[in-house]
């Protein structure tokens, strides 16, 4: 299996991970702790498929992604690290931090730039529509000071499971042939 096929196999099951997790009858059924242990393998998952991405040259994005992806390493463990003691009052699963959603939007914006011909675009403009949501979701996150309410639980939902879904679309076509061949074409 080549490099660029073991990323995107990392990065599909990160996301589906953050999908299932993100997802409220799947999460409330889980609980706390079940899912922020699912969110945390996600994360490492990101993290490795974002690693194995740094060998590719056309890639220019990838260490800006690494980064955000260690934010999630740490933002997912200390949701779990605060979940587990408190057991089924654990409260809710992780929800996007500011910075690695602000990292995966950076990562992103740089990866659609024009490119050599014959690169397909299609996965990297999936991945930045995913870190628009990814950062609407880190907005919507945001505790209202004096309360225990997120700013927007709507788009805390929205923008986790459908940026997921997103990064997922973009892993998917990362693993389809003529993907690979166009990313390898130069």
């Amino acid at each position: 299996m080549t490099r660029g096929r073991l990323a995107a196999t990392a990065f599909a099951v990160g996301s589906v991970c953050f999908a299932v997790a993100a997802f409220p009858a799947i999460a409330e059924a889980m609980g706390a702790v079940g899912v922020n242990v699912v969110f945390f393998i996600g994360s490492v998952f990101f993290t490795a498929g974002a690693a194995l991405s740094l060998g590719d040259p056309t890639r220019s994005s990838s260490v800006i992604q690494l980064v955000g992806t260690v934010f999630f390493n740490i933002s997912t463990a200390l949701a779990l690290a605060a979940a587990v003691p408190a057991g089924a009052e654990g409260g809710t699963g992780w929800r996007p931090d500011v910075y690695g959603s602000a990292c995966f939007l950076i990562s992103s914006a740089l990866a659609v730039r024009p490119s050599p011909p014959g690169r397909e675009r299609s996965g990297a403009w999936l991945n930045l529509a995913g870190s628009v949501l990814f950062a609407a979701a880190a907005i919507g996150s945001f505790v209202v000071p004096g309360t225990d309410a997120l700013l927007s639980p709507f788009w805390t939902g929205l923008g986790t499971v459908g940026g997921a879904l997103l990064f997922l679309g973009a892993a998917l076509l990362g693993l389809l042939p003529a993907q690979r061949a166009a990313a390898t074409a130069k």
